[in-house]
């Protein structure tokens, strides 16, 4: 017997009307190429996304058929997020910062027709435009006026686009489980592979996102995602923003320039935003030189790689902002954990309080979580067993575009194998100790990287600090630790060394340190290891 209740679908469209109509009133705020403060509604926002339904129907774009953006965060491509998904199409969300190899071959793979690109992102496109084999158009987001001279052909600004295009629109009935969005992963290890989000992903990750122990988005909050929108639907906050009338604060290309985010925050009453790392400490940076506050902020989100302890120390005490370590990937939407403490935790000593504030959290209702050993045993939650983090859910990938059957995605039980290294404690908080294909095996003993880095970065003249396992005669491998100095430092290896003796383990203090210029990352602002182990091919240890 079933229950007898309505079954009314899931869709991106859903989240739109229900905003519509209930919070019409709120806020979007933007700064774009064109306008340093841009500012409208919720109902306005949605009366243009109805426009740009019209003007793609018009153009002949039909039910899944991808459309691209290369864009930072603002109003346009909050528009393209609920117009293109809206008629039954899928925005593919595609990053500028990949190499233009990538960009070429993610674009032919996924086949989008129209490109929507912001105007600092042209010259990228210039560049390989003969090489852009299904694309039949390009929208420049901006107005005729803004429009910039290019040897594009098929050029035009967005607001010509929908410039006459009726206001109103019928949203077809789409089936909950139709593609509504596109994202590649980075591609470190060979071609980025395509994830194909669903309607029915994105609504449930909503939801969840919602929780208190998640974002806690109420209808008195403004919400800043430093999290590009072209990275994994910014974390699914353009998303659940609307669902609950969250004012929203886009950024645009200021996403790493500190004083426009401390402006952004303190006039625009900012009280929750998330990114990587390094977006925090430039404003951090910013913060402590120009001695300006950021009041209104309660809450950051933290992902991507790990947080640093001193910007969780130096937010909450010279600021009073709470930081939450979070984990995911593109292939869980993104989000998997969020790290909120449980009430018996408020109380613990300093360093152990820490200690679990660093780890990367509790799963989301929605998100099913285990560690395996090499044989696929699931191993103990006892916050010491290391194994391979196995994850599945509503909203985990189960096969890459275009791939369907020729990768093992998930093992027969519907586990997907992330690639990362963790434990779980009792009370359900994992932390990830390395990537798989990062861990260093000395002697027979695992050495985690990522716990080596974060010991290194809370040296106050150490900018970044990276680990990798190099080739030992005696010991397999051993840890070299590679390090940005702060410009004005002097470090020296045997300071740092005497620095991490008592934070850990004696046997996995690094055989070497060697200081550079810069740290390689990828397109998502993660380390690459890859090319710090090229760099560092012929390197090796006095014995």
């Amino acid at each position: 017997m079933q229950g007898l209740i309505m079954d009314v679908p899931l869709t991106i469209t859903s989240i739109m009307q229900h905003a519509d109509c209930n919070h019409g009133d709120q806020e979007i705020v933007s700064i774009t190429t064109d306008n340093p403060r841009h500012r409208y509604t919720y109902a306005e926002a949605f009366r243009r996304t109805r426009k740009l339904a019209n003007a793609l129907s018009e153009y002949g774009i039909k039910p899944s058929d991808r459309i691209g953006t290369l864009a930072w965060n603002d109003y346009r491509h909050f528009e393209l997020y609920f117009g293109v998904a809206g008629i039954g199409a899928i925005t593919h969300t595609i990053n500028p910062r990949l190499f233009p190899e990538q960009i070429i071959y993610i674009i032919n793979h996924a086949e989008d027709r129209l490109i929507f690109v912001d105007p600092f992102i042209l010259p990228t496109l210039e560049a390989i435009a003969d090489q852009l084999i299904p694309v039949e158009a390009f929208i420049v987001l901006t107005d005729d006026e803004n429009l910039p001279s290019s040897t594009l052909k098929n050029i035009m600004s967005y607001e010509h686009f929908i410039g006459t295009c009726k206001d109103e629109y019928s949203w077809p009935d789409l089936d909950e489980r139709s593609a509504s969005s596109l994202c590649y992963t980075s591609g470190t290890t060979g071609n980025p592979k395509g994830v194909l989000y669903s309607h029915r992903a994105n609504v449930l990750h909503s939801y969840a996102s919602n929780t208190p122990d998640v974002f806690n988005f109420s209808t008195g909050d403004a919400a800043m995602p430093v999290v590009p929108m072209f990275h994994v639907n910014a974390w699914g906050i353009p998303y659940a923003s609307p669902m609950v009338g969250v004012k929203l604060v886009f950024p645009g290309p200021k996403m790493g320039d500190g004083a426009s985010l401390q402006a952004l925050i303190e006039e625009e009453k900012v009280t929750f935003s998330a990114g990587v790392p390094t977006v925090w400490l430039a404003l951090l940076n910013y913060l402590n030189e120009s001695g300006k506050s950021v009041d209104s902020l309660k809450r950051v989100i933290i992902g991507g790689a790990a947080c640093p302890e001193m910007v969780m120390r130096q937010f909450l005490d010279n600021y009073g902002v709470h930081v939450h370590h979070a984990w995911g990937m593109t292939e869980t939407s993104p989000l998997g954990t969020v790290n909120t403490l449980k009430a018996h935790m408020e109380d613990l000593p300093d360093t152990e309080l820490y200690r679990m504030k660093l780890k990367q959290g509790r799963a989301l209702y929605g998100i099913e979580m285990k560690i395996v050993d090499d044989d696929n045993i699931e191993l103990a939650r006892d916050g010491k067993s290391s194994g391979l983090l196995k994850v599945r859910g509503p909203w985990v990938c189960s096969d890459y575009f275009k791939m369907e059957g020729k990768n093992d995605v998930h093992d027969q039980d519907g586990w997907f194998a992330t690639g990362d290294v963790a434990t779980i404690d009792s009370d359900g908080y994992m932390q990830i100790t390395d990537r798989s294909k990062d861990v260093i095996k000395s002697g027979g003993e695992w050495i985690s990287s990522m716990d080596l880095e974060n010991a290194a970065v809370g040296h106050p003249d150490v900018v970044e600090a990276a680990v990798i396992g190099i080739s030992h005669p005696k010991w397999s491998e051993r840890p070299l630790l590679v390090i940005v100095r702060n410009p004005n430092s002097d470090l020296q290896a045997e300071e740092i060394i005497d620095w991490l003796k008592d934070k850990v383990a004696k046997w996995w203090l690094p055989d070497a340190v060697e200081f550079v210029d810069e740290i390689p990352h990828t397109a998502t602002g993660k380390i690459l290891k890859l090319e710090l182990r090229k760099q560092f091919s012929d390197f090796t240890f006095d014995i």
